[in-house]
């Protein structure tokens, strides 16, 4: 069962119900008009990067006993996990598409 941490759940009272999302919880309209798709995909890898040292430092809080709220330490590694999740699933689509892309015969 794939998992898509981008899948966003709006407020009730604004705008869709559902909205997908850059990995950071940006909207997709949102800045990023005229940027190109190496831009965007450097930018997202940044903010994977962010994610999964956010999480290393929650969970070493959380060890250390200086976690003032161990649910957030908890949903900072899930975050973390269902990002990079994503992030392979994506890599591996677009291993595929290219691979199909080499293998067209012209």
């Amino acid at each position: 069962m794939p998992i898509d941490p981008s899948m966003a759940l709006k407020g009730v009272t604004g705008g869709p119900e559902w909205s997908v999302g850059a990995l950071d919880g940006t909207p997709v309209g949102s800045g990023t008009s005229g940027a190109s798709f190496g831009a965007m995909l450097g930018n997202q890898i940044s903010a994977l990067e962010q994610s999964q040292s956010a999480a290393a430092g929650a969970s070493r809080s959380l060890a250390d006993g200086t976690a003032t709220d161990p649910t957030q330490a908890i949903i900072a590694v899930e975050r973390a996990q269902l990002s990079m999740q994503l992030a392979s699933q994506l890599r591996t689509k677009g291993v595929e598409a290219l691979q199909d892309i080499f293998h067209t015969q012209v």
